[in-house]
């Protein structure tokens, strides 16, 4: 194996992996900055308030996403074992 290659493994692996997260970090910071807006606005400072709405947000967004972060993943997996295939011989 040579560095080239795992090189561009690492650099597949940390792509597929900020693909995947992407939606539910993008979620949790959209509703977090409109809970900060409003908590600053009504002057409201209960640490609840930020928390619960976010955990809820990210599960229903984990739970859409999880048939395209299974794709995602099947064809990471597919060309990873692929490529350790071609290596072998």
């Amino acid at each position: 194996m040579t560095t080239s290659l795992v090189v561009q493994i690492g650099r597949e692996l940390m792509l597929t992996a900020m693909l995947l997260v992407m939606p539910t970090v993008v979620v949790s910071l959209v509703i977090g900055l409109a809970i900060s807006i409003f908590q600053t606005i009504t002057s409201i400072q209960e640490q609840t308030l930020t928390f619960a709405p976010r955990i809820v947000a990210v599960g229903i967004v984990f739970i859409l996403t999880l048939p395209w972060s299974l794709r995602i993943l099947m064809s990471f997996t597919y060309r990873m074992l692929q490529q350790a295939a071609e290596t072998v011989n």
